[in-house]
């Protein structure tokens, strides 16, 4: 075909092949990201070359440029022809065909062994140039082994293979199997953090807002699943494929944490969970850069906790630690180990300090503070409660209590107590508040305890007298868990004996109190030491109140 005219290229990279029409011939190009997927229609390829009548090409190197696919273009054929020419063509084909004797017609078709780019797939094709019969099963063997592909053969594909003239897969080999890279699953969840609680009615709580995630020392934190090995796999002409083995990755210990084992990270003390990502931490300090209100909610801690402005009205501080409070105190509630507080506490008789060891703050006015150990004030107290286990300090500035009760196990010191209105101010030194509450709160668990064993003796005395075995099963349930449970109430109110015994002993060990002012006692004040009662009718300067001789006693400051 001389006259052959040029014509536009047919296909495109996203269509995996490209047909060009030059003045020299036909050129295909098969770019390598489809050559699996065309390696098993070359009928597709075929027809586009029929459509376009190039018919003079070798199907062989039709094969190899498939299989190649190198994606520069490979010359085909040498010229094309019309669809004119086609129709022409094949209408002498036919002719030919039926001219040829009958017996030429039942040669075997060739097979043709195509080899996918990856080496994993082995594709039987037949070529119908040299004849329609459909091979044997071993001659299809033989033909697999001639191409050299000994592994992933099956047999029951090409069974069904010999069946037709249609393309299949005659092998097929086993990809590598990458192991798994080591990775931390971690027993917490930070996504929780800054979002209102919700409790099992669906009510949200604004108050607590989930600032922080906790751990207790011993909690799981993190599991380290270690990494596994490859499997090699083969292709379909038995070479092994290697296979990656997963990558390790270390374990994500930080701050006060420890590996137990070696894939488990275990929190050495209490504090809050803090992820970097590479790093899971645990911080025992807390810090709220502004103050603790509607922004933060309230606050629950174990360990301690730095609050930078105010604590609002209604809010609460809880922590197991220390309790640093850069603003004030207004209404809220604070509990900690020391409680600071670097402004003052205006209660709103409301709010209440509650520490465990020393409370500091400037003043105290409305409010509420109890310390286990002592009570420091740089200021006033004003209409106050304090309650501390040993001391109450008042020696800076003005140094006044005015209005209010305050109660110490050992000693109050102060400048100024009262005022020249003669505002009621009760004083009370030489019994420890909190140990006294204690022993009375005792005492009343342990008369209560008493009058319930009774109650239960007085009806299983009654109950003894009833044929129990004519009650419904019910009742009878009732009697005896009636019974079980005048055992541990027995254990429980003999135990309450031996501590309210122990209470009592220390509570009259203390007769030490005094209360210490170095400038003026105003009337209106009423002094207790030792249990010792002392109304101030007339100024007192300067002086050192003690217990002597069964009275209150003023000496010299």
């Amino acid at each position: 075909m001389d006259d052959q005219t040029l014509r536009p290229a047919v296909g495109s990279i996203e269509a995996g092949y490209l047909f060009e029409f030059r003045e020299d011939g036909v050129y295909l190009t098969i770019y390598p990201d489809a050559a699996d997927g065309l390696a098993f229609e070359l009928s597709d390829i075929r027809q586009v070359l029929h459509d376009h009548g190039v018919i003079d090409y070798d199907i062989i190197t039709l094969s190899q440029i498939v299989r190649e696919a190198a994606g520069e273009p490979r010359k085909l054929a040498s010229s094309y022809g019309s669809p004119e020419d086609m129709a022409e063509l094949e209408k002498q084909q036919q002719v030919q065909k039926e001219e040829k004797p009958v017996e030429e017609d039942q040669k075997k078709a060739g097979i043709i062994v195509d080899i996918s780019h990856d080496k994993m797939l082995a594709t039987i094709r037949y070529d119908t140039n040299v004849g329609r019969l459909l091979p044997t099963y071993e001659e299809v063997r033989q033909a697999l082994q001639d191409a050299g592909v000994t592994y992933g053969i099956n047999p029951d594909a090409i069974k069904k293979g010999i069946e037709s003239l249609s393309p299949f897969v005659a092998a097929q080999g086993q990809p590598p199997r990458h192991g798994e890279n080591a990775r931390i699953e971690r027993h917490f969840d930070l996504g929780v953090k800054g979002r209102p609680k919700v409790d099992e009615y669906d009510r949200v709580d604004f108050k607590d807002m989930n600032l922080f995630v906790l751990a207790r020392k011993g909690d799981l934190l993190a599991v380290r699943i270690p990494q596994t090995p490859g499997e090699a796999g083969r292709d379909v002409y038995g070479r092994d494929i290697n296979a990656r083995n997963g990558k390790p990755i270390p374990m994500p210990q930080g701050n006060n944490t420890e590996i137990s084992g070696e894939n488990e990270l275990i929190a050495l003390i209490d504090g809050q969970i803090v992820d970097t990502g590479k790093k899971i931490s645990i911080d025992p300090h807390l810090l709220i850069k502004g103050g603790v209100g509607v922004g933060t909610g309230n606050i629950d801690f174990v360990g301690s906790v730095e609050i930078k402005g105010n604590v609002e009205a209604g809010f609460n501080v809880k922590a197991t630690g220390d309790v640093q409070v850069g603003g004030m105190v207004s209404g809220g509630n604070v509990e900690g180990r020391n409680v600071f507080v670097n402004g003052g506490v205006n209660g709103m008789n409301r709010g209440k300090i509650r520490a465990e060891e020393d409370v500091h703050a400037t003043f105290a006015e409305n409010a509420e503070i109890e310390a286990g150990r002592d009570i420091y004030l740089r200021d006033v107290a004003l209409h106050s409660m304090l309650t501390a286990g040993k001391r109450i300090y008042l020696e800076e500035k003005r140094g006044m209590i005015a209005g209010g009760k305050c109660a110490a196990g050992e000693e109050i010191r102060c400048k100024i107590v009262g005022n020249p209105a003669s505002v009621v101010t009760r004083l009370s030194v030489g019994v420890n508040p909190q140990l006294q509450k204690k022993y009375r709160d005792l005492c009343r668990e342990y008369k209560e305890s008493k009058d319930r064993l009774r109650q239960i003796n007085q009806m299983l005395n009654t109950l003894s007298k009833i044929d129990i075995s004519r009650l419904p099963q019910e009742r009878i349930n009732q009697i005896n868990a009636l019974t079980r449970s005048q055992f541990p109430l027995a254990g429980k109110i003999k135990r309450d004996e031996q501590e309210i015994q122990a209470l009592g002993e220390e509570l009259s060990q203390m007769q030490n109190g005094k209360i210490r002012v170095s400038d003026t006692i105003f009337p209106g004040v009423k002094v207790s030491i030792n249990s010792i009662i002392m109304n101030v009718q007339s100024e007192i300067m300067r002086t050192t109140l003690t217990v002597k001789d069964e009275r209150v006693d003023i000496g010299p400051y």
